[in-house]
């Protein structure tokens, strides 16, 4: 029935004012206000339809894209959009294409490391889209490890130009969205070599495309790696390989911020300190993190409306039968997801804080807590991507077969968040950063230095090594003194365990190697303190709004004890608690799962997400599912006639048993 709605009984449940959650989940009102009108504006355009993306050819499928990339250039420009509104647009148009990374590699890159003349010369072709940029730093043989790419830029003293030059086929750069088939300029990362010495890795702007005609220039070879995981997903976008044949550049082309070449061709350090540069990484590492939060709840707002609906078993004299998300088994594998999307939203809010508290300490020549700064953002990135990935696929399994189907939007949505593992930092070689700074810290305690920002804690480390949990019971849990003392415990006592088995090894490089396991392990413990520490200082605001401080505590509560009991192994192990205290939390996580019960289906509302964003069948709004997967079946194009392509030439001469007179 068209315009009934399946889910109202569940709505009505709710113990808290719906949308004054929502205003917490943007933010603010005002970011509310900006998301809900510029996600409604999407949904009605039927120019951004997206149901049947998963079912396009690939030549089809990024036709549509930059068609769709263009027109919402072109509405932009039409509705004279504010920067933050034209964002807001993109994200919702949810589609992956060129433009990401112009607006959000190119032009930071060249903001963050290109002087004011170089800023001048090409942020406003940038800004009006006059040239479109991709960032070229991954290479077919390296990615994670920057200093080992190998294409070059010699300097030729001459000419007072760069020659940019690929002299293997691993130095083939590989992998850069937009490149493929779009970007008219890249900012290359090359071995920046003057009169035979390699200077390391600078950055560079090198036109890839004639202006005119498109035909790549001289010199240049450029293409699409070709197809990538998943129906639709990721292959909207054109990921590129691109060689140099002693491709010339002007020696002004070279990004000189932080460094510069003379004419003379003298390589010379500006006044600029170089660790400005940290500013535009912890920028995208933070807007990683938003993004993550935005994934994982897109999946449990799918699985938990789904979930609802969804009935299995459990019919009492011919009654209905149970809602799939009252048993236990399905609250204990959604509800601490949902926990964490409301987790990672804090900390992203927190993390856009640190931002702009470090851009205006490096704006004082502060450069005291970058070293931590660096840690917590790396770590932070690569628990929240790991999470989340994990977290779609779990929602995925969460729905049952229907979850499999193209139209729950959950294949799609999986096949386009996890790459998010590996690109900004592969999430391994991340925590093992992390890992280094934690060994650093453990290594100067006692020495007078004080650790800063998330590792405060391990100035407190005499305490941490000592102290024992005094829970008595379940209640006990819900104190936010009591959690945080265990996991600060849990956490301090991992990496000191690390650093004295560090300390065994005459070299400190083969120990790290080996102990590179137990390293992550006390690099994550250190990460979910932060996040879990994050949300207990959100619950110290003042957050307006009938119950929805109750329903945070509650989620909160999930979110910590849920770690606890996954991770009790390493609590347990580091005495941080005993096994009767680890029993206890159990029975604790179950009473919030009941608390959560009757206002899941409000939670994920508070998200407030268009059906068009959400792009699925199953997620639907009105919770009419079945009668729209039967619908959507009959647009498969496999479906467009009865009897299918190939049935004369295969399955006629099968069923008549005239196989050897078949051409196969």
């Amino acid at each position: 029935m068209e315009g009934a709605d399946y889910l109202s009984d569940e709505r009505k449940k709710a113990q808290f004012d719906v949308d004054a959650m929502k205003y917490v989940w943007a933010g603010s009102r005002h970011v509310f206000e900006v998301s809900d009108r510029i996600s409604k504006l999407v949904a009605s355009d039927p120019a951004f339809r997206k149901d049947d993306r998963t079912m396009l050819p690939r030549k089809e499928l990024f036709k549509n894209t930059i068609r769709k990339a263009t027109y919402a250039w072109k509405r932009i420009i039409e509705l004279r959009l504010s920067e933050e509104e034209a964002a807001k647009l993109r994200f919702y148009v949810d589609e992956p294409a060129f433009t990401d990374l112009h607006w959000g590699m190119f032009i930071p890159a060249i903001k963050g490391q290109g002087t004011d003349e170089q800023q001048q010369k090409w942020l406003p072709l940038a800004y009006k889209m006059q040239i479109i940029g991709c960032y070229a730093q991954t290479e077919l043989g390296h990615g994670s490890n920057v200093q080992g790419l190998e294409t070059t830029a010699t300097f030729d003293p001459k000419t007072d130009e760069f020659i940019v030059h690929s002299p293997t086929l691993t130095s083939s750069k590989w992998w850069p969205g937009g490149l493929g088939k779009v970007s008219t300029h890249a900012v290359v990362y090359a071995r920046l070599i003057t009169d035979g010495k390699d200077h390391g890795v600078h950055g560079f702007i090198v036109q890839l495309r004639n202006l005119e005609d498109h035909t790549p220039l001289p010199g240049i070879t450029v293409g699409d790696i070709g197809t990538k995981f998943g129906n639709g997903a990721y292959n909207t976008m054109d990921n590129g390989v691109l060689r140099f044949d002693h491709v010339r550049i002007p020696r002004d082309q070279m990004l000189m911020r932080v460094s510069q070449v003379t004419r003379e061709g003298k390589y010379k350090q500006s006044d600029v300190p170089r660790q400005l540069v940290y500013g535009t990484m912890v920028y995208v590492r933070q807007t990683i993190v938003a993004d993550a939060s935005c994934a994982l709840s897109r999946a449990v707002c799918i699985a938990t409306r789904y979930s609802a609906v969804r009935r299995q078993f459990g019919s009492q004299n011919g009654g209905p039968e149970t809602q799939v998300i009252d048993y236990k088994t399905q609250q204990s594998r959604l509800f601490p997801l949902l926990a964490s999307a409301y987790a990672f939203r804090f900390v992203g809010e927190w993390l856009k804080w640190l931002y702009t508290d470090v851009t205006q300490r490096l704006q004082a020549n502060d450069f005291s807590t970058l070293p931590e700064v660096h840690a917590c953002t790396a770590g932070l990135k690569s628990l929240t991507t790991s999470v989340t990935a994990d977290g779609i696929e779990e929602c995925r399994k969460l729905c049952g077969g229907h979850g499999y189907l193209c139209s729950s939007g959950l294949p799609e949505l999986f096949a386009v968040y996890v790459p998010a593992c590996t690109y900004e930092g592969d999430n391994i070689v991340l925590l093992l950063q992390v890992a280094r700074f934690l060994m650093k810290t453990a290594s100067q305690l006692g020495t007078g230095k004080q650790p800063v920002g998330t590792m405060a804690y391990m100035g407190r480390i005499e305490h941490l090594m000592q102290c024992r949990s005094d829970v008595q019971n379940a209640e006990d849990w819900l104190k936010p003194s009591v959690v945080l003392e265990a996991f600060e415990a849990r956490a301090a006592r991992m990496s000191v365990a690390c650093a004295r088995n560090l300390s065994k090894f005459t070299n400190p490089e083969e120990g790290f190697a080996e102990l590179s396991a137990d390293l992550v392990e006390a690099a994550v413990a250190h990460c979910q303190l932060i996040v879990v520490s994050k949300f207990i200082e959100k619950l110290q605001q003042d957050i307006p709004g009938k119950g929805v401080k109750k329903q945070l505590e509650v989620l909160c509560g999930i979110y910590y004890l849920f770690l606890l009991h996954k991770h009790q192994g390493d609590f347990i192990a580091t005495s941080c608690i005993t096994p009767k205290q680890a029993s206890l939390v159990n029975d604790q996580l179950r009473s919030l799962y009941s608390q959560v019960r009757p206002n899941a289906i409000a939670l994920v509302d508070a998200f407030n997400y268009t059906d068009h964003y959400l792009g699925s069948i199953l997620g639907r709004y009105d919770g009419n599912v079945y009668p729209k997967l039967y619908e959507a079946a009959w647009k498969d194009p496999l479906n467009e006639s009865d009897i299918p392509d190939g049935y004369h030439e295969y399955i006629r001469p099968l069923l008549k048993q005239k196989l050897l007179a078949a051409r196969l």
